[in-house]
């Protein structure tokens, strides 16, 4: 990324300001429609950055022979096994 492309959080309130203007109903049709176009650019930019974001997560979990590997139990939520060393 570019150092004059905004990042995430800045897209993301660029997005949010975008609606609080559409919700405030005081716009005219054609400022309406120029803010509708403004955020979903913006929307298609935030949806860049965490795809490019993604992709750097999966590279980083691939061990050397390109295999995944999970840096974590996927069953979060679940309970720990019982380990009879205790």
């Amino acid at each position: 990324m570019a150092e004059s492309e905004p990042g995430f959080d800045q897209v993301l309130a660029q997005l949010r300001g975008v609606v609080e203007k559409l919700e405030g109903g005081n716009l005219t049709l054609e400022q309406s429609l120029a803010a509708f176009e403004e955020g979903v650019r913006l929307s298609r930019k935030g949806a860049q950055i965490l795809d490019a974001a993604e992709s750097r997560v999966e590279v980083l979990l691939r061990d050397e022979q390109g295999e995944r590997v999970a840096p974590f139990d996927s069953g979060a939520g679940a309970a720990e096994p019982n380990r009879g060393d205790r």
